[in-house]
């Protein structure tokens, strides 16, 4: 099983806005793919960011759940509108494995 984590920050300001964009695009990514994505924010560090969590059977399953996403125009302009509520260049991904 492998998770993939993908965390930002917020800009100033934007917290309210970037929480309902976090759960707008998770409930899209639900109703157009069926991909399970629950919305976190830190208890410690700093408080002004939000990830994104996923589960894929493998490597290739997110792979191609990736492809699909950036082939989906609608997924991508909303990503591009979502954009103003986080840092440029704050985005950060991991992949995790279970053990």
């Amino acid at each position: 099983m492998i998770t993939f984590l993908r965390t930002a920050s917020i800009a100033s300001g934007k917290v309210g806005s970037a929480l309902g964009f976090a759960h707008e695009i998770s409930g899209y990514l639900k109703s157009h793919f069926g991909l399970d994505v629950t919305v976190h924010m830190p208890i410690g560090g700093n408080p002004n960011r939000v990830a994104w969590s996923a589960s894929y059977d493998s490597l290739a399953a997110l792979d191609a759940m990736q492809g699909r996403m950036m082939a989906d125009k609608d997924y991508m302009g909303m990503v591009a509108k979502g954009s103003e509520n986080f840092l440029a260049g704050s985005v950060h991904d991991t992949l995790w494995r279970t053990v």
